[in-house]
């Protein structure tokens, strides 16, 4: 069953043009803390786990659609985005089945383009989840492969509205012209709106070594917008795009990990990810406001280590497909905007457990 579900969610990958990532488009779902297949095993009840995770990114070239615009580099007019989140999560095993989580994100990132002096920073706690998951079949009886899915809440916890004081008077001459404003979204710590997660996790070994597995979640939003305006002021003929839309985003990963035998604890990894924004909200609500749909599909290797109570994870992904698609807005007013994308994910964490 689980290999089944394994070829289907690499199929769905493959077919990237079906699916909806990051740099300009906020793509910011939890991150799995290493897998239950290593030495470390599956929590064991009445224990709990801290994983402290790291995300990187530099953001800067532009696709309108899946069509890089080289002309945006050659005319030094690319917009830079650089992006560390860092994520603190909770985890409680209460029965060998059911784990209660908690997952606290900050961030830490920056904005510019490169025909401006002006560069735009936003510090602060993100959006929280409050998490369940459930293991299909009891881990101390199913060793080899289970599978287990989970429910949350995402609660706005984050500031939607970080804003900058800038010199917009980039001339060199005359009088500094103050400007205080909003930040672009992509760099907000805050999504402005609650949503609903699902989150699923599997594994299946094959033989002695080899573990294929998938991981991944859904963010589901209440829609909508968050009442931040995105310009000085209020556009007349684009009036969608006026305010910050509150929208969906996912994350769907799948790879093969196996040991390395001449290190104990230590494991390698290697797989796809597929992560991104939703041109339009899976709840029937309002998809009114401005946002940046798209998706990005990366793969690179990774690794684990664990030792004792402490287990190590990280990796390297490298963009093989990005897309920029086509928002509610867009379709309205016969336009197409674009994004910049990162060339690549770097993810790391540490996890400690007791």
């Amino acid at each position: 069953m689980l290999g089944v579900l394994f070829a289907a969610v690499m199929f769905l990958i493959g077919a990237g043009g079906q699916l909806w990532a990051q740099g300009c488009i906020l793509a910011r779902s939890p991150e799995q803390g290493g897998l239950p297949t290593g030495e470390g095993g599956v929590l064991e009840p009445g224990h709990f786990q801290i994983t402290v995770g790291e995300r990187h990114q530099f953001s800067y070239q532009h696709y309108v659609g899946d069509v890089y615009q080289e002309y945006r580099a050659q005319d030094h007019t690319q917009v830079e985005n650089r992006i560390n989140l860092i994520t603190t999560n909770l985890t409680y095993q209460w029965t060998p089945r059911i784990s209660f989580e908690i997952d606290a994100p900050w961030l830490f990132a920056t904005r510019k383009s490169q025909n401006s002096p002006i560069k735009y920073s936003a510090t602060g706690l993100g959006d929280t989840i409050l998490g369940a998951n459930v293991w299909i079949r009891n881990p101390e009886k199913a060793p080899r492969n289970n599978f287990s899915v989970g429910l949350g809440v995402l609660m706005p916890t984050g500031n939607d509205d970080v804003q900058n004081t800038y010199d917009s008077n980039t001339t060199g001459v005359g009088a500094p012209v103050e400007v205080t404003a909003p930040v672009d979204y992509s760099i907000q710590p805050g999504n402005g709106g609650w949503g609903m997660v699902t989150q699923w996790m599997g594994y299946d070994r094959v033989g002695k070594s080899l573990t294929f597995y998938t991981d991944g979640d859904y963010i589901a939003t209440q829609g909508g917008t968050n009442g931040i305006q995105r310009g000085a002021t209020l556009s007349a003929t684009t009036p969608l795009d006026n305010y910050v839309a509150i929208s969906d985003q996912y994350l769907l990963e799948a790879g093969v990990e196996f040991p390395i035998s001449k290190v104990r604890g230590l494991s390698a990894t290697f797989g796809p990810r597929d992560e991104g924004v939703p041109a339009k909200n899976l709840f029937p609500n309002s998809n009114d406001g401005f946002r940046r749909p798209g998706f990005a599909v990366t793969a690179g290797p990774g690794g684990q280590y664990v030792r004792h109570h402490e287990i190590l994870t990280a990796g390297v992904y490298k963009a093989v497909h990005r897309d920029r698609t086509v928002s509610y807005p867009d379709e309205v007013y016969h336009a197409h905007g674009d994004a910049a994308f990162a060339q690549y994910v770097w993810l790391a964490s540490w996890t400690h457990r007791f």
